[in-house]
């Protein structure tokens, strides 16, 4: 499914730029590894969305080079993953257009916390804020502290009176050394810290991981796992864009919609619960299958539990998609065009708003998918109107995959047992559409069968970028509403 190129490290920018130019291909993710012989790999995930596979490009630095030539230069999504590469393994991508640590905070944490590569020599580029000069410009700081419960980040406005002339984020405050610590656990134990990288996506990040472990392993979960992991997932979906319809409302004053779609949330993570035992769904799914069957009362009370909510949110998703006043607040906020989404590679809701039809349950294999075909949601505006009536389609879509799958469950077992090995010198990618976008666990293995790369791109990684975007231009009062039409995790960033 995914094939390996190997190619000299100076015309890397340039392979990249030529795959990624190709119709149907875009650029999934960019590493770098440590092979066996101790030798640097730059590698880039480019993906193949028309045909549901892909290729890796793989480039070996000179025995120690600190650097290599920038692919952000020529293929402008590969900006944040360069930066990352900087702070974890020392490497400088030269000729990057906005050089800059991405994660590690030099006047916060030792330069040795949970790096993936030594490199003493390499120093953690100061951090410098962009600054927007002329008559009238002022600098707005917010964060890394906000009111209420909310997950920490620092965000720099530039304005001009009240316009936004300049947004500049920065994050990294919730960084837990994840996939270094996925690196040295036993494979089986595994899953438990992969779905928690983002916790409000723990079935979305459980299936990328058991998609990418049952790759490696040439394994085949059984029909019936396969459908209940994609109910869950679509559980999830509907859950997490119930949640930001109330957000949407709540950040414009609308205090009906706020409380309604609060209550809806609930009632979609208690479907959660009657599913797989807790309402974020965790400790679910598993290479193998899924941890806990759904029949006899359970199913019935599942049953019965979708279709009410159904009904409910069918009822109430107008009060916010179809009210006059919401949709003049809405209209015009936010607009992140086309042709930027596209060159930042932005994914999920906020790209299908901004006309990209991409969807990775319709590209790739990942549970029941794409078997079960359906059109994704899609608009054209790219504001934060878009963006609410994508969660509105998608939510009513999911509606309707839950439905129809948990009619069709077929009898087989849950859950086999796998007591193999990794198998050596060998990738597993699981590529799935959680509920912000395309999400990516790509697991490699050493000599010996033992993880010697654990990357993770969670959406959010491509999409802060967006914000960045959408906020220029707009009311420093419209940003909370800006931000949360993204709704972004800074945990699934920072890792």
């Amino acid at each position: 499914m995914f094939n390996k190129k190997e190619v000299s490290i100076n015309i890397l920018p340039s392979e990249v730029k030529k795959a990624v130019s190709r119709r149907g291909w875009r650029f999934g993710h960019q590493t770098a590894r440590v092979k066996d012989d101790g030798i640097i790999a730059i590698e880039v995930l480019l993906l193949d969305i028309i045909k549901g596979a892909g290729e890796i490009i793989s480039a070996d630095l000179p025995k120690d080079a600190n650097a290599y030539p920038s692919v952000t230069a020529q293929v402008h999504a590969a900006h944040r993953a360069e930066r990352s590469i900087g702070d974890f393994f020392g490497l400088e991508a030269i000729n990057h257009p906005l050089w800059k640590s991405l994660i590690l905070h030099d006047d916060v944490w030792p330069r040795d916390f949970h790096p993936l590569r030594e490199n003493k020599n390499y120093l953690t580029p100061h951090y410098e804020f962009m600054k927007v000069e002329g008559e009238g410009i002022h600098e707005i700081p917010v964060g890394p502290i906000h009111a209420g419960i909310i997950e920490p980040g620092h965000f720099r406005f530039s304005c001009l009176g009240e316009i936004i002339t300049n947004l500049e984020i920065r994050l990294g405050y919730q960084h837990r050394g994840i996939e270094k610590m996925l690196e040295n656990m036993p494979w089986k134990r595994a899953r438990y810290l992969a779905e928690s990288a983002s916790a409000d996506t723990s079935i979305g990040n459980a299936l990328a991981h058991t998609i990418a472990v049952e790759e490696l392993l040439k394994f085949e979960p059984s029909p019936r796992a396969n459908l209940l992991r994609i109910i869950a997932l679509e559980v999830e979906r509907i859950a997490n864009h119930l949640g930001d319809m109330g957000g949407l409302s709540a950040d414009i004053g609308y205090s009906a919609g706020a409380s309604i779609f609060t209550r809806l949330r609930g009632g979609a993570l208690n479907l959660g619960e009657l599913l797989t035992g807790t309402r974020l769904q965790r400790w679910y799914i598993l290479p193998g299958g899924v941890a806990r069957d759904l029949s006899g009362e359970k199913l019935n009370l599942f049953k019965n539990a979708l279709k009410v909510l159904f009904e409910d949110v069918k009822d109430n998703l107008p009060l916010v998609i179809e009210n006059p006043s919401v949709i003049e607040r809405m209209q015009g906020t936010g607009k992140l065009s086309k042709p930027l989404a596209q060159e930042f590679g932005i994914v999920g809701p906020a790209s299908r708003a901004s006309g990209i039809k991409y969807d990775a349950r319709v590209a790739f294999k990942q549970g029941a998918y794409p078997i079960k075909l359906f059109i994704p949601a899609l608009r054209e505006d790219g504001d934060v109107l878009a963006r609410a009536q994508i969660r509105a389609d998608e939510i009513m879509a999911s509606f309707a995959l839950a439905a129809e799958l948990i009619e069709s469950l077929p009898d087989s077992v849950i859950y086999e047992e796998i007591n193999n090995s990794l198998p050596p010198d060998s990738v597993g990618i699981g590529i799935v559409e959680a509920w912000r976008g395309e999400l990516i666990h790509w697991i490699t293995t050493d000599n010996k069968g033992n993880i010697s790369r654990y990357a993770i791109k969670d959406p959010s990684f491509n999409n802060w970028t967006a914000l960045a975007i959408a906020a220029r231009g707009n009311l420093v009062s419209d940003f909370p509403l800006c931000n949360k039409s993204f709704n972004l995790s800074y945990s699934g960033n920072d890792l």
